[in-house]
């Protein structure tokens, strides 16, 4: 969804490259670039006018720092108003009210309302260690109360078995009573929808709200629809009173204009966005860190937050202290393969590292890549245990051969992979031993390496936060 913004806004920087100052002429083709950007990301005119005037009027008002390059400059201002234009700060739910809480799922047929409630009760379950109670309650598409019980079930989340004959405001009732019995903290009510809206379905929404007095009342919005979505949110908060929107189907070529348009245009704030099918793939919107995303600044701070969640603490252990006794095994890169698995694809993670946005766009596709490690892996499934922890034994023959036919693959083949393996053993022992005797920089949400002397503190353009969660470092306390 960021690749075509991400390319625009570049290609708009790279004029200012080499320029002594910021001045009104020199910055005239990059604003217009970045105007045709945002006009093409679907923004709405009146936003992106805004923007571009207040951009205008902090950059020629601003004095250039010293030791700071100007180019530089300008995108530190326009990196602080896209934070400004999508609301500043991230938006926490509001659970403080008495147990249980009810949040209220809102929005269109075809949005991603049920995917979302079950993706919400598992982010409340991990993250916030709370104790989530689904409800199907559209009574207009009964098969979104199969749809919900079945990621319910897969999820191993209680749930609510409404009798949709019922209205959904004596649905939402019943379902409270119950879950105050099962002394459950949140209740997550999963309302129906339409293909547009109507007075039948606001009716419905306005007598739900009204007898459960929600906590939260989030729109699930379709990312894809663009301006569309800005305005069917202004129609669900002027008759419901919305808390929050929750943007879905962001790993699509949605263009952003929802994104950066929907807190100017309403008032609400975005609270999450949903980027994939998978349960797992629910993000908190966090307005700084999608403004980087899109000056391809990265964004460490997720992918951090990601790997306190991918990474298992015992695993690393294990790695570490074979790599200081200068050994680094298949099994060792078995872990590395499923922990980068459950961080996502190979492209959204690089996507996160500042300033790899253009190389991507470089390197194309990595599919190749990709097939390449699955290839790997049906290799490294045909080997035994001892043989993954004992690099040497491969060498044989009749091992190789063993483990072709297992794998379906040639001879050929096996002993490509044993020449790539033993490649990477070296370079990651040698990083091993180049750590030890080196410096190693600190990482958002890492502390200092024991053992390995600290690399000075390197200014930052941009204030830092913490990651979300009260996980300590996945990689134990020997190491960091």
């Amino acid at each position: 969804m960021l690749d075509t913004l991400n390319e625009k806004f570049s290609e708009a920087f790279r004029s200012l490259s080499g320029k002594s100052k910021i001045s009104e002429q020199n910055i005239e083709d990059t604003l217009k670039t970045v105007r045709t950007a945002l006009l093409e990301a679907d923004v709405n005119f009146k936003v992106v006018k805004d923007f571009i005037e207040k951009v205008k009027t902090e950059a020629l008002g601003e004095k250039v720092l010293k030791g700071v390059k100007p180019g530089e400059q300008f995108v530190k201002i326009v990196h602080d108003q896209l934070t400004a234009l999508m609301g500043d700060t991230h938006q926490e739910l509001n659970l403080n009210v008495p147990s249980p809480a009810v949040i209220l799922i809102v929005g269109l047929n075809g949005a991603g309302k049920t995917t979302f409630s079950g993706k919400l009760a598992l982010h409340l379950r991990g993250k916030l260690k709370k104790d989530p109670y689904l409800v199907p309650a559209d009574n207009f598409r009964p098969a979104a109360k199969d749809q919900l019980l079945t990621h319910a079930r897969n999820m191993g989340v209680d749930f609510f078995d409404s009798d949709l004959s019922m209205t959904p405001a004596k649905i939402a009732l019943a379902a409270i009573e119950e879950a105050k019995k099962l002394r459950k903290d949140v209740v997550i009510i999963d309302t129906a929808g339409r293909l547009q809206v109507d007075e039948e379905l606001m009716a419905q929404l306005e007598e739900v709200r009204k007898v459960t007095n929600p906590a939260e009342v989030l729109l699930v919005a379709d990312a894809m629809t663009g301006q569309e979505a800005v305005n069917v949110a202004k129609v669900f908060h002027e008759k419901v009173q919305l808390t929050g929107v929750v943007l879905s189907k962001m790993d699509s070529d949605a263009r952003g204009g929802a994104a950066l348009s929907i807190r100017h245009a309403t008032g609400v704030p975005l609270k999450f966005v949903s980027t994939g099918e998978k349960m797992k793939d629910l993000e908190p919107f966090h307005p700084d860190r999608l403004a980087k995303r899109i000056l391809d600044m990265g964004d460490v701070l997720t992918l951090v937050e990601k790997a306190q969640d991918a990474i298992n603490e015992d695993d690393v252990t294990g790695m570490m202290k074979n790599l200081e006794k200068g050994r680094f095994t298949i099994s060792d890169f078995v872990r590395q393969m499923e922990a980068m698995n459950r961080l996502g694809s190979m492209g959204s993670i690089l996507k996160m590292i500042p300033g790899m946005g253009g190389m991507l766009r470089q390197m194309g596709d990595l599919s190749p890549a990709e097939n390449e490690m699955k290839k790997m892996r049906v290799l490294i499934n045909s080997m035994t245990a001892k043989e993954r922890e004992e690099t040497k034994l491969l060498k044989e023959n009749s091992r190789i051969a063993r483990i072709a036919r297992g794998a379906g693959r040639s001879e050929a083949d096996v002993k490509e992979f044993i020449a790539k393996f033993e490649q990477m053993e070296k370079m990651m022992v040698g990083m091993m031993s180049m750590m030890k005797g080196g410096a190693m920089p600190n990482l958002p949400g890492m502390g200092p390496v024991k053992g390995f002397r600290q690399a000075p503190k390197a200014a930052q353009p941009f204030a830092q936060e913490k990651p979300q969660g009260n996980k300590k470092s996945p990689f134990g306390k020997k190491y960091f």
